[in-house]
């Protein structure tokens, strides 16, 4: 008898062993499924990759501070011909010579 029950076991533990072989087959299936679903679904919304969306972040705070000293640098050379320019109605103050030949008409 004890080897009838012996036996009966053995092929319990396999039967067991194989289902569990094929729920883990299955379950690999179905991730593999979902997954390619969800990457398919996810390429139709064409959504943009974290490594590209970082790439352009970086290039646009790039621009930004380029944009920022340069603004900066237009304000100083204004700034800098403002004092250079002579004063508006300069031309007809003391100390004004017209060009030679402006008055003999």
């Amino acid at each position: 008898m004890t080897q009838t029950s012996s036996r009966i076991l053995d092929e319990f533990a396999k039967l067991v062993t194989d289902a569990a072989s094929v729920a883990q087959g299955v379950r690999r299936e179905a991730e593999t499924a979902f997954r390619t679903q969800v990457e398919r679904w996810l390429a139709d919304m064409d959504l943009v990759k974290r490594e590209d969306f970082d790439v352009v972040r970086e290039l646009a705070s790039k621009a930004r501070a380029e944009t920022e000293r340069l603004e900066a640098r237009v304000a100083a050379l204004e700034a800098r011909l403002a004092g250079l320019a002579p004063p508006t109605g300069a031309a007809s103050g003391p100390g004004y010579a017209p060009p030679e030949g402006a008055n003999d008409a």
